[in-house]
């Protein structure tokens, strides 16, 4: 009998080194893992995807203010999983460009958009001491349920 609990207490410690992971269903990975590996900020209906976020690294310009676009009237109670990508240009005088790498499906979303990334500040990118021009790219998600 002292040898069949051994057994046991190995099969129970077997059972605890198999990783979660082996046993997920099919369709339970994250979707669009590679827009995830960018910092992601997230609000209810809009999340935008690739702000640096760490000044001390100033890999690009840094966000000071990122009014956030609204859902249109137009498209208010629909069901909506949009995406736009867009590049922000940041002059060293700290003067945005913005450029649509995509737009959304929706026009209308599209504008809220361009209009809301009109609206962001920041502090340009930094070489030592010397502000120069720098660009940023971000994606911006629409999403209602």
């Amino acid at each position: 009998m002292p040898r069949l609990s051994r057994v046991l207490s190995c099969c129970v410690l077997m059972l605890c080194f198999v990783p979660a992971a082996a046993h997920a269903v099919a369709g339970d990975e994250a979707t669009h893992e590679t827009d995830h590996s960018e910092d992601v900020l997230e609000l209810p209906e809009v999340h935008v995807h690739g702000l640096p976020l760490n000044k001390d690294q100033q890999l690009g310009p840094v966000a000071k203010s990122t009014p956030w676009p609204a859902i249109p009237a137009s498209l208010d109670g629909k069901e909506l999983d949009d995406w736009m990508k867009a590049r922000l240009l940041v002059s060293k005088d700290a003067k945005v460009t913005v450029v649509i790498l995509e737009p959304c499906r929706h026009r209308e979303l599209t504008q809220a958009g361009i209009a809301a990334l009109k609206r962001w500040t920041f502090d340009p990118q930094m070489k030592g001491d010397d502000p120069v021009d720098g660009e940023l790219t971000v994606r911006i998600h629409f999403h209602t349920r």
